[in-house]
This record gives structure tokens, C-alpha cells and sequence, in this order.
């Protein structure tokens, strides 16, 4: 159902825009829509969550694991933070 939301949304958004005789807004709104379905993926969500959360265990919980261990071994992509080299 999430993933049918936005669909929908959009088009909604193009229809009325077509009804409003504005091609321009309903073109760009298509436009959004095939950006949309390439730059985002659901499968994303999860480790995005749990890499934003800074304690381990909440991020865990937030998952619902038992253990800390897998969320961070497959969800955590929190990398090295570097200092500027000027």
C-alpha cells in the first residue's frame, strides 16, 4: 500500500493539471515520476533508519532484533568519518 500512495498522488496531481489545461505542470509531474522510480527503493528505508540512529541498541529495537549484532552487521552503514584535508 505504501508503495501505491505517490502512484496515485502523482496521478491525481497530472489529471488535474490536464483538466486545468496546464500540459507544462502535468509534464513535469511525469517527469518527477520517472525520477521517482529510479532514485528510491524501499528496500532502502531499514538500514537508512538504523544507520541514523546513534545507539546501536535503540537502532535494534527500532528493528525489532534481539540482537544488536545483526542490525549492525546487515543494516548499520555508518562509515568513517573524516577530517578535511584543508
Amino acid at each position: 500500500m505504501l508503495r501505491n500512495r505517490p502512484d496515485e498522488a502523482r496521478r491525481q496531481a497530472i489529471a488535474k493539471a490536464q483538466k486545468g489545461n496546464d500540459e507544462g505542470l502535468a509534464a513535469a509531474i511525469r517527469m518527477l515520476q520517472f525520477q521517482f522510480q529510479f532514485q528510491f527503493q524501499f528496500q532502502d528505508i531499514r538500514p537508512k533508519a538504523a544507520s541514523e540512529i546513534t545507539d546501536p541498541k535503540d537502532a535494534s529495537r527500532l528493528l525489532g532484533h534481539t540482537e544488536e549484532e545483526l542490525t549492525e552487521r546487515v543494516y548499520r552503514r555508518v562509515g568513517a568519518i573524516a577530517k578535511p584535508s584543508k
